[in-house]
């Protein structure tokens, strides 16, 4: 006796069917992306206005982490302003630096007992 005549007989299947199990499997279905998250737009102060103004002076020379992010979002001011202001902060001696980099400037308060 031959080998391939005692294994079992291979059912034929249909291509409708073969089609029909294709269309049904996980591989078959597109991969769909999903939709990216939009920001609301920050309309933030480009000028300083005296509220503004008194509020910088007031609350962030007490704030432990001072970068211009930071005031940014307190304030709701521009960074480009914000980063001016921290200067002027600097230059008064209510903030003093903590790292000094061209990238990113990180201050804390400046406190009465180290000066």
């Amino acid at each position: 006796r031959h080998p391939a005549a005692s294994m079992a007989k291979k059912v034929q299947v249909s291509k409708e069917a073969k089609a029909r199990a294709a269309a049904g499997s996980s591989k078959g279905k597109k991969k769909k992306w999903a939709k990216a998250k939009a920001r609301d737009k920050l309309n933030n102060a480009v000028l300083f206005e005296k509220s503004v103004h008194d509020k910088l002076m007031k609350e962030i020379p007490t704030a432990k982490f001072i970068t211009p992010a930071v005031v940014s979002d307190r304030l709701k001011i521009r960074v480009s302003l914000a980063r001016r202001a921290i200067r002027v902060l600097e230059e008064k001696k209510l903030i003093k630096p903590l790292v000094k980099h061209n990238a990113l400037c990180i201050y804390t308060r400046a406190t009465t007992a180290e000066e």
